[in-house]
């Protein structure tokens, strides 16, 4: 395993959901898992149809090595079913900055708590034991539903890099940059521990 601490995935776990160093034992749960609500099928994403999830692992995991990610599979406690996945990208361990990225959730885990919380727990990885000085967030700027998403953690818009990459169907992807910094993390912090109180109950 690469030396770099940033592309080490260590095992986080809050109230109703854990991050689980991704391995390839997890391809036949992710394969199920994606199926709920064939998110393949979303355009402006890239997101692995079942045939291609072993290929996918495969593929986090040689990052992982190279030191370029961390990838993590997501378990939700309630039901104890693998439900995704998700990942430090584009680390630069050098300048102590990481994206959250790469990251897709069966339909069934959509609109819960799952997600805030495991962004909670990667920022609070990021910010706390990395010392990360920004952690940032892109995304198509056609996802809208990403987009808010993000900007409901804290984070803040950047700007949009316009056709910063060719789509698979080769059209132009314009990427929309949000980002967190270590400064605003506190606020940030309390803010989504409010917010997973009120949904939690």
């Amino acid at each position: 395993m690469h030396a770099n601490p940033f592309s080490i995935p260590v095992v986080l776990e809050g109230s109703t959901v854990r991050l689980e160093p991704l391995s390839p034992e997890h391809v036949p749960e992710l394969t199920d898992a994606v199926g709920d609500g064939q998110l393949w099928n979303l355009w402006y994403t890239r997101i692995p149809a079942p045939d291609a999830m072993a290929a996918e692992v495969e593929s986090r995991l040689q990052q992982q090595a190279a030191g370029s990610m961390a990838p993590w599979a997501i378990r939700r406690l309630d039901t104890g079913a693998l439900c995704g996945m998700t990942t430090y990208m584009n680390i630069k361990a050098e300048h102590r900055r990481v994206e959250i990225g790469s990251t897709w959730l069966a339909a069934s885990a959509q609109r819960t708590s799952i997600n805030a919380e495991a962004k909670y727990l990667l920022l609070s990885r990021a910010f706390e034991d990395l010392d990360c000085i920004a952690v940032e967030f892109r995304t198509h700027w056609h996802n809208h539903a990403s987009r808010a998403a993000i900007a409901r953690l804290g984070a803040k818009q950047d700007g949009v890099l316009r056709s910063n990459e060719l789509w698979l169907d080769g059209s132009r992807r314009d990427v929309v940059v949000f980002s967190i910094l270590e400064g605003e993390w506190s606020s940030v912090r309390l803010g989504l521990r409010h917010r997973l109180r009120r949904e939690l109950g």
